[in-house]
């Protein structure tokens, strides 16, 4: 079973259809905790460790055999529970962080200041030296479309910022909730969404890890 820690509930039926469609048959269970984000967007990521630890163990006793964190602003401090659980814990964004650093010149666009810090420095991370620029466009006002229900406006405003994006050779939509903007984004440049293949990382290692104890 694979074990999915959201901070919005809005996820879980995204990655429902997408499980469904490239995964028929994977067993899922979903975790959803609001309050995390809210606290690490106060007081940072590290604020919440012990309490993200302590709800993937729980996931872990409950039969998970890996967990895929879909939180950006969480990720690095989900994956660094892994040594502890003895399982895999994976974050959504890092195949797409490594995609975006193939490119030389990243925007990364998100719409909690949160998000920013954790993913720019993944795509440094999975430059591996190579010489890569990255740089941050926060979408202000966005989050408080989100969280209003307003997704319509949500997603315009999104890609109308990367629409604006210049000097870049590749655009990053850092979190899960801003995935369908890309399809009404209009620029030339490539966009890159993090939920299909984060999730599809997470089902490889969903699978390695049943054969390993199998």
């Amino acid at each position: 079973m694979l074990a999915l820690l959201h901070t919005s509930p809005l996820h879980v039926p995204v990655f429902d259809a997408l499980a469904a469609a490239d995964h028929p048959g994977l067993g899922l269970r979903h975790l959803v905790h609001e309050e995390l984000l809210v606290r690490a967007r106060a007081a940072g990521p590290g604020a919440v460790a012990d309490r993200v630890g302590a709800v993937l163990a729980g996931a872990v006793a409950a039969g998970a055999s890996a967990v895929l964190c879909t939180c950006s602003t969480l990720g690095a401090v989900a994956e660094s529970t892994a040594p502890a659980l003895g399982v895999p814990v994976l974050r959504i964004d890092r195949p797409m962080a490594g995609a975006a650093a193939s490119a030389g010149r990243v925007a990364v666009v998100a719409t909690v200041e949160s998000t920013l810090g954790p993913t720019a420095a993944l795509i440094r991370e999975e430059a591996a030296g190579r010489d890569v620029t990255v740089r941050t466009v926060l979408v202000e006002g966005a989050w408080a479309l989100f969280e209003a229900g307003d997704r319509d406006g949500y997603l315009d405003a999104v890609a109308a910022a990367a629409d604006d994006v210049t000097g870049a050779d590749v655009i990053v939509l850092a979190q899960v909730s801003a995935a369908d903007a890309a399809e009404r984004v209009t620029s030339a440049l490539p966009v890159l969404v993090a939920p299909r293949s984060g999730l599809a990382a997470a089902v490889a290692a969903t699978v390695a890890a049943g054969e390993r104890t199998g």
